[in-house]
């Protein structure tokens, strides 16, 4: 089944406090297409500048991205985003930030993007969502991250969008300053009358809630001890989440539900390397591995 994501591909700058590494792919779109080729296609929409290497696009191609939707403009220069995390590595410093070709975006869909059955608007301006959001034709499925920038800047049209989509994937923190609830739960149900059919409040390290007018569940994260860096974690979870329900062509609560554990799982993966580095040496038999020891961890 047809999967399409629109988001960023970015250059990032990363310093922990064991290591820095320059140059890493990173991005939201690059992250969740990375994760969503274990379970599906994916046809990506993005900007690059004339700083972007060929063999990444090479790379991406050879993962099952189909990259006819990367614009390259040759005179620009790619998104890039440098940063530092703390010895916690739950809290990061944003060093420094570079729009670059990405800060005057406006996605042009192919013709063979626009009856995508399942469409992922990876977090990013609220207006390009919106322009992705004309393009598109009967979609079965369509979700969106978000951040606390665009609930500041963008709140009128994000409110839009709420009524256009039928998912909504955002942290805790984020739900609360949407609605202005202070628990998390009510702050989620709170989103849901504002439009999409659910709601995954992203918790990191404390995993994920899935709510809808029916359903609630949490879905804890795998534990791992070799955190390394975790940019693109959350961009990683939706990847493996919608690569999942697309690759079952459904999006049902039972299969939603197995999508966020195999979710989880990609994104425990993510965490043990620099970018998508890790996602580059394993496997779906790695992933299918450890979501077996998941189901024995959490059984009861």
């Amino acid at each position: 089944m047809s999967l399409l994501v629109v988001g960023s591909v970015a250059y990032d700058n990363i310093e922990t406090p064991t290591e820095r590494r320059d140059d890493v792919l990173g991005g939201s779109a690059l992250h969740f297409s990375f994760a969503a080729t274990f379970f599906s296609p994916v046809q990506l929409v993005a900007v690059v500048g004339g700083d972007w290497r060929k063999e990444d696009t090479q790379l991406l191609e050879s993962r099952g991205v189909d990259t006819t939707g990367l614009e390259v403009q040759p005179n620009g220069k790619t998104f890039r985003w440098t940063g530092r995390y703390r010895e916690n590595m739950d809290d990061r410093d944003t060093l420094e930030t570079q729009l670059n070709v990405l800060g005057d975006f406006e996605p042009k869909l192919p013709e063979t993007y626009r009856r995508s059955q399942f469409v992922f608007l990876a977090n990013g301006s609220t207006k390009t969502q919106l322009k992705v959001l004309e393009q598109t034709q009967g979609a079965d499925l369509v979700v969106a991250d978000t951040m606390n920038l665009w609930i500041n800047v963008e709140r009128d049209l994000l409110l839009e969008l709420l009524q256009k989509i039928d998912g909504l994937m955002l942290n805790d923190s984020e739900a609360k300053q949407l609605t202005g609830e202070i628990n998390t739960l009510t702050a989620a149900r709170k989103v849901l009358e504002l439009g999409p059919k659910f709601v995954v409040i992203k918790k990191g390290e404390h995993g994920a809630i899935f709510i809808s007018q029916y359903d609630i569940y949490l879905i804890p994260a795998f534990p791992t001890e070799q955190l390394v860096e975790p940019t693109g974690a959350g961009d990683t979870f939706a990847g493996g989440m919608m690569g999942y329900i697309a690759q079952q062509g459904k999006s049902d609560g039972e299969t939603i539900r197995q999508a966020i554990a195999y979710g989880a799982i990609v994104a425990s993966f993510q965490v043990e390397g620099f970018g998508a580095e890790r996602l580059l040496q394993i496997s779906k038999a790695d992933i299918d591995e450890r979501l077996e020891k998941f189901r024995r961890m959490i059984g009861f």
